[in-house]
Parts: structure tokens; C-alpha cells; sequence
């Protein structure tokens, strides 16, 4: 599907509905790269909680690691190593992956001027931005239901 967008990007669309499919696969794209980089920071983020965990432990004390779906018994000093290498690998992908978004932004501004798109809100995003312009401006006061006497 990418490959069939960019090579639509490159020769001109023959109608709106063209232009607007090819818009819709690149923006579709750019939310991929967005919930992967979200993946793999949160993967990284737990090897570093791992890391601050084991770190000052006893090099020799016994920890388990699970590798493929099995759970094996190590050592803090075999394991603290494998894990920030781990980490490492994960710093690496999550750089290529924003390099990655970054490109994909710029291409899908290009195909904006060049199309001269533009996005137009949803009545329902203009009434949500509307209403949280008027909560915003609310001195923190909660009130409860009324009291009904019987």
C-alpha cells in the first residue's frame, strides 16, 4: 500500500477522490509510524525501569529473565548487560523510526502545497474545542447532584 501511494505521489492524479485516497494512505502511514515509535518507547522505558531495578543488586544474586516465552534463571550480572543492550537496540530503531515520521511529514506537507489541501474541522471538533474553551475558564468548582428530600 506504501509503495502503491508513493508511486501515485509521483505522477499526477487524474481526480479529487485520487488526490484524497493518496492523502488519506499518507496521513493512515504517518499514524502507523506514530503508534510504533509510541511501541517502542514504552518498551524502552520498561528496560530502563529493569536497569534502575537491578542495578544496585548484588552482581551474583539470581534473576529471571523470560527469552522467547521461557522464563530462565540467571544472574544480575549476566542479565543487567543483556538488557541494556536491549535498550541500546531499542534507542537506535526509535531514532530511525522518528527519522522515518519526520521524512513522512515533509512529504505529506509537499503533497498539501502541492494540492492545496486543506483540513477542515468537523462541527463536532469546532462544538468540543468551543466547550473546552468554556470549562477551561472554570474556577475548579465541582458540584454534586441535588439533594432530594423526601
Amino acid at each position: 500500500m506504501a509503495a502503491m501511494a508513493a508511486e501515485n505521489v509521483n505522477e499526477p492524479p487524474i481526480n479529487e477522490q485520487m488526490v484524497a485516497n493518496i492523502y488519506g494512505s499518507l496521513r493512515s502511514e504517518m499514524n502507523q509510524i506514530y503508534s510504533e515509535i509510541t511501541k517502542v518507547e514504552m518498551e524502552a522505558s520498561e528496560h530502563t525501569l529493569v536497569m534502575n531495578a537491578i542495578q544496585p543488586l548484588d552482581p551474583s544474586r539470581r534473576c529471571y529473565r523470560l527469552i522467547g516465552g521461557v522464563l530462565v534463571e540467571r544472574t544480575v550480572k549476566d542479565v543487567l548487560p543483556a538488557v541494556q543492550r536491549n535498550k541500546q537496540g531499542l534507542d537506535e530503531v526509535l531514532a530511525r523510526l522518528n527519522e522515518i515520521l519526520e521524512k513522512k511529514k515533509k512529504e505529506i506537507s509537499e503533497f498539501e502545497a502541492k494540492y492545496k489541501i486543506r483540513i477542515r474541522k468537523g462541527e463536532s471538533e469546532v462544538a468540543e474545542e468551543e466547550s473546552g474553551r468554556k470549562e477551561g475558564t472554570a474556577q475548579g468548582v465541582l458540584v454534586g447532584p441535588a439533594a432530594v428530600n423526601e
